[in-house]
């Protein structure tokens, strides 16, 4: 009996295991197979991960080819992309649908091209700012229904512009709220900005904004609802500031007005806008029309004054010919009385008649 009983538990000792030996293997196997498939969490290289908070930040020369699916908060700096490419953020096929807030500074982007953010439809918050962007392909900012801030602050380049306008203008960007374009060197406000009806802060510090024509301030008047930064820019401060001036006296729309400064010209610079008197604001034309008035009247005065030494170097040769111009002319006068009396007397007259007869 007690022999049987240590046969069993022998037998019973060797499946178990076995069957240990069987779970563990099993769960190695399933544990590689989980770490070598992409998007199951495995932070990528040059990056830190932080699956509490959603966050992960990439110090890498392009965009991690796997990222968590649980990610929020992607931010991906200081790289060597001059290209972003289509489906940049496709993750190998999968799509992250957590992603809200994409940050992309730094990274000497050049190129944009068409659907680079597709398979991110939850994206809110987008940063290019800092970047050398020379061109973006129509339809590089397709998807992004659900943008809400576009900050593209240092990054716009010759010809980029008009372009980013272009996409403005398409009507997908229905929950766009926020844009931010400092420092790109705009003259004008970018066409389509004013047709974004859900914008409500629009920042343009540090470009070469010399004044806003009369088109767009009666547009920025329609979008009453709109915020603008507009500080350090060159404003020119002549007549064509006037309707301006005029708008910032009656509007509360720009939340740094009292901060915006004459660049030019050289009389008004450093002046405070809000600060001056329409009648200060006058046109480099005016000036010079003035300048033109003051000049003729100063010319004439010289001639006149030259034309009195003259008469006063020459003044007795000039009584002298007054004196004789005088003279002559009683001569003359005295030549017509003679001829006015010698015609009016009737003996000369009764004469004339009896030979007559």
């Amino acid at each position: 009996m007690g022999e049987k009983q240590s046969d069993y538990i022998g037998e019973v000792k060797g499946l178990w295991d076995v069957s240990a030996s069987s779970f563990l293997l099993a769960c190695g196997i399933i544990c590689a197979v989980l770490m070598l498939l992409p998007g199951t969490g495995a932070c990528p290289e040059d990056c830190h991960c932080y699956e509490d908070t959603g966050a992960v930040h990439c110090r890498s020369p392009d965009i991690p080819d796997s990222l968590p699916p649980w990610v929020r908060n992607l931010t991906v700096t200081k790289g060597n992309i001059s290209t972003l490419r289509t489906g940049a953020f496709a993750n190998n096929g999968t799509t992250l649908v957590n992603l809200t807030a994409l940050t992309l500074t730094d990274n000497g982007i050049e190129v944009i091209e068409a659907l680079a953010f597709q398979g991110l439809p939850s994206l809110a918050v987008l940063d290019l700012s800092h970047n050398a962007l020379t061109s973006v392909a129509s339809g590089a900012l397709w998807g992004l229904g659900q943008l809400h801030t576009l900050r593209m602050n240092s990054a716009l380049r010759q010809g980029a512009l008009e372009q980013l306008s272009a996409e403005l203008l398409n009507r997908s960007f229905v929950a766009l709220a926020e844009l931010e374009l400092s420092d790109n060197q705009l003259q004008a406000l970018p066409a389509g900005v004013l047709k974004l009806g859900e914008l409500r802060t629009l920042t343009l510090r540090h470009n070469s904004l010399q004044s806003l024509d009369a088109p767009t301030l009666a547009g920025l008047h329609r979008h009453r609802r709109l915020q603008l930064s507009l500080s350090a820019n060159p404003f020119l401060c002549d007549c064509q500031l006037k309707p301006l001036l005029l708008w910032l006296r009656n509007s509360s729309q720009v939340r740094d007005s009292a901060e915006l400064r004459c660049s030019a010209p050289a009389r008004m610079n450093g002046s405070f806008i809000v600060r001056l008197k329409a009648e200060e604001l006058k046109c480099i034309n005016e000036d010079l029309e003035t300048a033109s008035y003051v000049f003729f009247g100063i010319v004439l005065a010289l001639i006149g004054v030259l034309f009195l030494m003259v008469l006063y170097l020459n003044r007795r040769g000039i009584k002298k010919w007054l004196n004789n111009f005088r003279e002559a002319c009683r001569d003359q006068m005295e030549g017509y009385h003679y001829r006015y009396e010698q015609d009016a007397d009737p003996r000369r007259v009764s004469a004339t008649g009896g030979r007559g007869l």
